[in-house]
C-alpha cells in the first residue's frame, strides 16, 4: 500500500509543479495556466484537443476561485469590470465547448498569434515608455465573449486575449488582472458544463490531479505578486509573453 501510494505520487509531482508554476505566472500577470497545461496534455500525455480542453476547464474551476479569493483579498478586483466580463465570458465559453466537435481551432491559429503578438509588441513598448495612464475600457464585453470563445476551443486564450486587450485600452493592470482572474471561474463552470455533457467526469486522476493540485497551492503567492508588481513591469511582462509565445509558433524548429 505505502510502495503504491509513493509511486502513484512520484508519478504526479512533476505535474504538481508544472501546475504550480503555470498558476503562479497565471495569476500574477493574467495568462499561462490554460496554455501550459494543455500543451502538456497535448504533448506529453498525447490527449485529444478536445479531451485536453475538458480537462483543464475542470481544473480552472479550483484553480480559478483559488485565484479570485486570493486576489479579492489582495485588493486586486475591479467590481465593474468584473460584471461586465462574466457574462459574455460565460456565452462565449459555453458556444466554444459545444461548438469544439467542429471549429477547426488550428485554422483560426494564425490570426489570433498575430492578433495578440501585436498586443505584446504594444504593451511592451508601452510599459517601457511608462505610459500608464489609466482610463476605463470601452470595449469589455467584446473581448470576454471573445476570450471565452477561443479559451474553450484551444484550452487557452481567456487570459492573453482579456487581459492584454483591457491593459491596451489603459485600465489599471492590476486590477485587470484580478478582475479577468476572477471572471475566469464564471467562464470555467459555464465552459466545464458544456463538456460533461459530451465528456463526462472521467479521466480527471493522475496527472490532471497533480495539475489541479500544483495550480490551487499557486493561487495565494500569484495575487501577491500581482499587487507588488509596478503597473509598466507587468505590462512589459504581459506583452512579453505574448511576444514570445508568436515568435514560438512562428518558428518551432528554432
Amino acid at each position: 500500500m505505502i510502495d503504491m501510494f509513493h509511486n502513484g505520487l512520484a508519478e504526479i509531482l512533476p505535474f504538481i509543479a508544472i501546475g504550480f508554476a503555470a498558476q503562479l505566472v497565471d495569476g500574477a500577470i493574467g495568462m499561462a495556466f490554460g496554455a501550459v497545461a494543455t500543451s502538456l496534455l497535448i504533448g506529453v500525455l498525447d490527449v485529444s484537443p478536445a479531451q485536453a480542453s475538458y480537462r483543464v476547464h475542470i481544473i480552472k474551476c479550483f484553480t480559478s476561485a483559488a485565484s479570485g479569493v486570493s486576489h479579492a483579498l489582495n485588493g486586486n478586483i475591479e467590481k465593474r469590470l468584473l460584471v461586465k466580463l462574466i457574462l459574455p465570458g460565460v456565452i462565449g465559453g459555453a458556444m466554444g465547448a459545444y461548438g469544439l466537435v467542429w471549429i477547426d481551432g488550428d485554422a483560426i491559429k494564425p490570426y489570433v498569434f498575430a492578433y495578440l503578438g501585436l498586443l505584446g509588441i504594444i504593451l511592451v513598448l508601452k510599459g517601457i515608455r511608462g505610459n500608464t495612464k489609466r482610463r476605463v475600457p470601452r470595449t469589455a464585453e467584446p473581448l470576454a465573449f471573445a476570450g471565452g470563445l477561443l479559451d474553450a476551443v484551444g484550452g487557452g486564450g481567456w487570459g492573453p486575449v482579456v487581459s492584454s486587450g483591457l491593459m491596451l485600452q489603459g485600465a489599471e493592470p492590476r486590477k485587470v488582472i484580478g478582475s479577468v482572474n476572477s471572471a475566469e471561474f464564471f467562464v470555467a463552470i459555464a465552459t466545464s458544463s458544456a463538456f460533461i455533457s459530451h465528456f463526462g467526469l472521467a479521466h480527471l486522476a493522475g496527472p490532471t490531479l497533480g495539475l489541479l493540485i500544483g495550480g490551487v497551492a499557486a493561487a495565494p503567492f500569484g495575487a501577491l505578486v500581482t499587487r507588488l508588481l509596478p503597473a509598466p513591469v507587468i505590462m512589459v511582462l504581459v506583452g512579453s509573453i505574448l511576444t514570445l509565445t508568436m515568435l514560438y509558433w512562428l518558428f518551432p524548429s528554432a
